[in-house]
């Protein structure tokens, strides 16, 4: 009997000091708060506060996807998206910390606490508003068809029986394969490889916002955007974690409080200007205070 006292003693004070080392290893930098939400899956994110103490805010970008979110020559990250980022950290008085994301992580990468912000050209969805809240808007976006100029895709049924390129988790993946079943999608990770496809043949278009497939085009001799506008005027916005609700009344009331001084114009003249030149009307395109016209 003594000897079975002394094992479940022994068994307790293990379990105790494991518990203790697990709490004092959780710093400021990396304490989150869970919340359960109403579908009963929990949400990890770090509070406003949480991010203040900490000095640093982790954004979600795009490191592929020139001109929104890109990793120039020298190693820095760059873009329409990037340019925003690095305001909001400034106006928050903290570091920012770039994390590449792909686009179909983006979602994952907030429910997991591994970045607090996606910044990555994320379209609003009510199918993500389920799983993550969405901030005022910045941009306004349709989706948009690439292809060779020796046999330009003018409307999607030209696509029947074709092969279109992809990237997985995004909008034209999901209007592709909701409206037009006989259009064979050839899915990838990563947009860098997507355009590769197709520079290699691998496909006869390629699908994605059409800010970017027209961006691609103007970069790249003997491809043209055959469909500019197609499915529905949807909306580029910042993500944060659901239930995140100190850090999204915060972006809003930055994003409300940059009209002021046209600060997507400026970001538009800064990074996308010189890649659309200046013959596209900024207004189609930029969202200011959160309001659409």
């Amino acid at each position: 009997m003594k000897k079975l006292v002394s094992l479940l003693l022994t068994a307790a004070l293990a379990v105790s000091l494991l518990a203790g080392c697990g709490s004092s290893s959780e710093s400021a930098d990396t304490a989150k708060t869970e919340e359960t939400t109403e579908t009963g899956s929990a949400s990890v994110y770090r509070t406003l506060d949480e991010i203040k103490e900490s000095g640093k805010i982790t954004i979600g970008v795009f490191s592929d996807k020139n001109p929104f979110g890109y990793v120039d020559e020298n190693g820095e990250y760059q873009g329409y998206d990037v340019y925003f980022a690095d305001r909001l950290a400034k106006d928050l008085g903290v570091e920012v910390e770039y994390v590449s994301t792909e686009p179909a992580s983006r979602v994952e990468y907030l429910k997991t606490g591994k970045v607090d912000v996606i910044l990555a050209n994320f379209t609003v969805t009510d199918e993500r508003a389920e799983s993550v809240d969405f901030c005022l808007p910045y941009m306004k976006v349709a989706l948009g068809v690439v292809s060779p100029d020796s046999a330009l895709i003018t409307a999607p049924e030209d696509l029947n029986g074709k092969t279109l390129i992809v990237a997985k988790g995004t909008t034209a993946e999901a209007y592709f394969s909701e409206n037009y079943p006989d259009v064979n999608l050839l899915k990838f990770d990563q947009y860098a490889d997507a355009y590769n496809a197709l520079l290699d043949g691998r496909g006869d278009a390629l699908s994605t916002d059409n800010t970017e497939v027209l961006a691609w085009a103007l970069q790249n001799e003997g491809y043209s955007v055959g469909i500019e506008s197609l499915g529905n005027q949807d909306t580029i916005a910042p993500a944060v974690a659901k239930g995140n609700q100190t850090l999204l009344d915060w972006i809003n009331d930055e994003i409300v409080s940059l009209a002021d001084e046209q600060f997507f114009h400026a970001d538009y003249k800064e990074t996308l200007e010189p890649v659309y030149g200046t013959e596209v009307d900024i207004d189609s395109l930029v969202v200011e205070g959160g309001k659409i016209e």
